[in-house]
């Protein structure tokens, strides 16, 4: 990527005491915002940060404690990103702020080393990726992923990354590499096959087949790769013909395990997807609404017959379990599909909700076509 047509935004004099280097946002440790025409409509902000370990919030279900995230905002643009609410922390909007104004830890490495060093560092795995994607566009120009990753193995700390960037594939000797030294999870967020689907509602991604030609090469390079198939999109992305592509596909590319489940649309996620679904999908608007509810999960009944048809096609192409990666993806409920429900807890046949035949669950066979009668 070409860096040298770059564009300094003018920024206000009095927003940086003294006035000497003006910052164009209270942003703390801003050094300059940037534009460039091969990134048209997107501005980064390079920000020095004095901290980059993130300590997860006591009490939460996440299975690692702690994370970093060398970039807030991403240019991947996914309309349903569980992330978009975090960018109003720095007073930013969650919709298109979110995908145009991306914050860039520009010394998150030689940061992260010094963090490491302390005596106190307990060499707990740490994740990437939890936020926006370590691996999104900009990552070919700043280059932040191969000091983190080998300031972390360098220390001993177990690492986990969730992407949807094929840039990760530059890094794999350096994983392979690293890998000798400290347990290193690898997953691939993939939910859906259908090109035009993706490039819709995940508009600056790589799309599903350079995403499955990325796992193969993470196995053909020995290195473990889980999926994780979330968000599957309730009348988009569900229907049989979907989940048996999807799941053929990752068995074919290789994938270790799978972890999948339903769209989360959590307040300013929420707000943004269902103005996309409103243009583009004016019909699915009303049983959106229906199915959510106030909330941000979809209705129990529907997430268990997802569940059951999700377990279903897991098991006819040859996934025993989850995806076999610590780093659980956020966009969902971090139990995943094995853990959501109890069992017995799907609802009766003829209750008028979402019917299932009686023990699909616990014979793992799905009716082909059948569709929750509630929605």
């Amino acid at each position: 990527m070409r860096w040298d047509a770059q564009a300094l935004i003018p920024p206000p004099p009095e927003a940086v005491p003294g006035g000497a280097t003006p910052a164009f946002l209270p942003l703390a440790g801003l050094v300059r915002s940037v534009s460039t025409p091969e990134f048209a409509g997107i501005t980064f902000h390079e920000v020095t940060a004095k901290s980059v370990l993130n300590k997860v919030v006591s009490g939460s279900r996440m299975p690692f404690e702690w994370t970093v995230n060398p970039y807030r905002g991403c240019s991947h643009a996914c309309v349903y990103c569980f992330a978009r609410k975090s960018h109003t922390y720095l007073d930013f909007d969650a919709g298109l702020d979110f995908d145009s104004q991306v914050v860039v830890k520009v010394n998150a490495a030689e940061v992260l080393r010094k963090e490491l060093a302390k005596p106190s560092w307990g060499h707990h795995q740490v994740a990437l990726g939890t936020n926006t994607d370590p691996y999104q566009r900009a990552e070919g120009r700043y280059q932040l992923m191969p000091g983190i990753i080998s300031a972390l193995a360098d220390s001993g700390t177990p690492l986990s990354i969730l992407t949807k960037g094929t840039l990760l594939a530059r890094d794999i000797p350096l994983l392979k590499s690293v890998a000798s030294q400290v347990p290193v999870g690898l997953g691939i967020s993939l939910a859906m096959t259908d090109e035009a689907l993706s490039e819709a509602v995940e508009p600056g991604t790589p799309g599903p087949r350079a995403r499955l030609k990325l796992v193969s090469r993470l196995r053909e390079a020995g290195l473990p790769c889980g999926v994780m198939a979330m968000p599957i999109l309730p009348w988009l992305s569900d229907s049989d013909e979907a989940l048996d592509d999807l799941f053929r596909s990752l068995a074919s590319a290789g994938a270790t395990g799978v972890t999948a489940g339903a769209l989360y649309l959590k307040p300013g996620t929420r707000e943004w997807f269902m103005q996309w679904i409103a243009r583009h999908h004016p019909g699915l608007t009303g049983r959106y609404e229906e199915l959510y509810g106030r909330g941000s999960y979809a209705s129990k009944e529907y997430r268990s017959w997802l569940s059951g048809k999700i377990r279903y096609f897991k098991q006819r192409h040859g996934f025993s379990g989850s995806a076999g990666f610590s780093h659980r993806d956020l966009e969902d409920d971090p139990r995943g599909e094995e853990a959501q429900y109890p069992a017995g807890s799907l609802p009766a046949a003829g209750s008028g909700t979402a019917e299932l035949p009686a023990g699909a669950i616990a014979s793992g066979t799905i009716n082909q076509g059948e569709q929750p009668t509630l929605f």
